[in-house]
């Protein structure tokens, strides 16, 4: 998205100049206040009841336009009344949303009441920022939806991008492969215990705080590499028999990126994997959170028979360029 705009300025609640290898140097970059308390990637989350807030004091009353990425509050930024706000949403924030049951449960139990409170304040603070966003722009269909169901207002999708050209297809080896965060609504879980059911060998690549408590309960089934860097990476998606995507995504870039290296993927069938994995051609779908049928396709799928071009070129839809293209496009359009 930066590169659409070169030399274009960056607002952003927290930047670890470290952990994005310098990527935006050419560009401005403005932060929060939230910087001064040095916050990384593995603390943010601590964070979370000051991100509104944040959001809200980022300086952008001289902007015209402003395009955000967001997947919780960027949408949430307050530019002057008469500016064009185009989000580009991956989806409204989970938590406080279609998860809300799921981040109650994973609270210690004397704070559930607080948590209730705090995400209920959340969607209200959700509601009135997405009234000034001039348009949406959605990464998926049901990111389409709920953008619609939750803040009544409508999206056009554009699919994010994908650096395809990275992946090359190779002679696939005996493993099924997990890339992701390893946190609870990834359900890493339904994987790792679909493949010591169906007796296979499974890779999990990622960290996450989900990291120690499944090492403990699969490491002797499935093995844990960890993060790993792009050229690793890039040969453990082409050696794969296949890619595992257990958790219902709004995208799912990890199938695209699987399938650029030429294998197939099993996923669950819903959310982006019905629009990124095509079943019998790319891959295979099953229901989602149910662990046996997992296994079963696991266990008796012959993936030999996916035609490793044919993937590669379906996955030929998601470049970077194209996606590009398409969001300079859409906000061009809206700008008018």
């Amino acid at each position: 998205m930066a590169d659409v705009w070169p030399g274009a300025p960056i607002y952003t609640l927290l930047y670890d100049e470290e952990a994005t290898q310098e990527r935006f140097e050419e560009h401005p970059v403005v932060t929060s206040p939230l910087q001064r308390v040095g916050a990384r990637q593995s603390g943010f989350r601590r964070l979370l009841p000051l991100l509104p807030l944040a959001a809200r004091r980022l300086p952008l009353e001289e902007a015209k336009l402003v395009v955000s990425s967001s997947s919780a509050f960027a949408h949430g930024v307050r530019p002057a009344n008469d500016a064009v706000h185009v989000c580009y949403c991956h989806s409204p924030f989970r938590y406080a949303w279609h998860e809300r049951r799921r981040a109650r449960e994973e609270a210690p139990a004397p704070l559930r009441p607080a948590v209730d409170g705090m995400l209920g304040a959340i969607r209200r603070w959700d509601r009135r920022s997405s009234e000034g966003v001039t348009h949406y722009i959605a990464n998926s269909e049901i990111t389409r939806r709920r953008i619609r169901d939750f803040w009544g207002r409508d999206a056009t999708i554009v699919h994010p991008p994908v650096a395809v050209e990275r992946f090359e297809p190779d002679h696939p080896e005996d493993f099924f492969l997990f890339v992701g965060e390893v946190v609870r609504h990834k359900r890493v879980d339904i994987a790792l215990e679909a493949a010591r059911k169906a007796g296979v060998r499974l890779k999990v690549v990622g960290t996450g705080p989900d990291l120690e408590r499944l090492e403990s309960q699969y490491g002797h089934s499935a093995e844990f590499v960890g993060r790993v860097g792009d050229g690793r990476l890039e040969k453990l998606y082409a050696r794969a028999r296949a890619l595992v995507v257990p958790n219902v995504e709004e995208f799912g870039i990890t199938a695209v990126e699987a399938q650029a290296a030429g294998r197939p993927v099993v996923a669950a069938g819903a959310g982006g994997a019905l629009e990124t994995v095509v079943a019998g051609e790319t891959g295979v779908h099953f229901p989602p959170g149910d662990v046996d049928a997992l296994a079963e396709i696991m266990r008796h799928t012959d993936f030999d028979r996916f035609d490793s071009g044919r993937i590669v070129g379906r996955a030929q839809r998601f470049s970077v360029h194209r996606f590009q293209q398409r969001l300079r496009d859409a906000v061009r359009q809206v700008a008018a």
